[in-house]
């Protein structure tokens, strides 16, 4: 396997390509900045940013003078990843930078970091805040194992679907989720994963930090007092090492909800109850299968 470990700028030999830096950036709070960031932010050549605009008002407070900074984001990837490809081929430092935390985590980012390693270029992370994390460890939730999912589906019967394939994870589940879904989003978590301690984290490292702890119905109850603000971590406990267990033994773990009522109608059941079979396996209601597979 081709390894390259190149972590400053004068390591790299003359017509050498670039680097490509993951640079983190606050995530509410400005001193979540490091020297570091800083320091690379200064240096490179280029600087690409998911929001010109936020990444300028960055880098006027921190007085950095940037030599170039590059739009790059979901809408534009397809273009812009390969140009600056070729700018880091050309002998150029680029830093990429999201407009919170840590590049490439729910973020096309990681696109670019394909893209890099695929041309050899080294690709070297600056590290910082990070939102799931700082929450996972305020949470008092268990810590030792957990899986971060980040933003589900918009659709009812896809957020249904990928849920249902965590619910028998042991490990603490994190998701990230805007103001606007959010009571949405923790509905359809309590239909499908059941009451589980959870913790609503908003506004992390400013001012109005803010963590709500208790059981998800609980959770509902305060976002019903309290209208939502801001961008929400959800932390929600994982399964029972008996609900871990039982889905291990379950022959149909492996099969999509589609195939495992598919299942049972060749055996000869109805559609119905098909689905209401599928329903009991799966430990959810029959309504929660008609809605994935509507």
């Amino acid at each position: 396997m081709k390894q390259i470990c190149q972590n400053s700028f004068e390591a790299r030999a003359e017509g050498a390509p670039g680097s490509l830096y993951l640079v983190a950036t606050p995530i509410g709070n400005l001193e979540d900045m490091t020297y570091r960031a800083v320091r690379i932010l200064r240096e490179c050549d280029i600087i690409a940013a998911e929001d010109t605009r936020q990444t300028r008002k960055l880098l006027t407070h921190f007085e950095i003078q940037p030599k170039k900074v590059f739009s790059y984001h979901e809408h534009n990837k397809g273009a812009s990843g390969p140009e600056i490809i070729r700018y880091i081929i050309e002998g150029k430092n680029v830093a990429i930078v999201t407009d919170a935390g840590l590049p490439a985590i729910s973020d096309p980012g990681s696109d670019l970091v394909r893209l890099a390693l695929d041309q050899g270029i080294p690709v070297i992370p600056v590290p910082g805040a990070n939102a799931a994390l700082s929450a996972l460890i305020a949470s008092g939730l268990p810590t030792e194992r957990f899986t971060f999912i980040g933003f589900l589906p918009r659709e009812r019967k896809d957020m249904i679907a990928q849920l249902s394939s965590f619910k028998a994870a042991q490990g603490t589940l994190l998701f990230y989720e805007s103001p606007h879904r959010v009571k949405k989003t923790l509905e359809i978590l309590l239909e499908t994963l059941g009451d589980r301690n959870a913790v609503l984290a908003r506004e992390l490292t400013k001012k109005y930090e803010q963590f709500i702890r208790g059981p998800i119905s609980d959770c509902l109850g305060w976002l019903a007092e309290n209208p939502p603000l801001g961008e929400y971590c959800i932390i929600v406990e994982g399964a029972s090492a008996e609900e871990e267990q039982r889905a291990k033994d379950a022959w149909w773990q492996e099969l999509t909800i589609e195939a495992h009522v598919e299942h049972y109608e060749r055996e000869g059941m109805n559609r119905k109850d098909a689905m209401k079979r599928a329903a009991s396996d799966r430990g959810v209601s029959k309504r929660d299968i008609y809605n994935a597979l509507l």
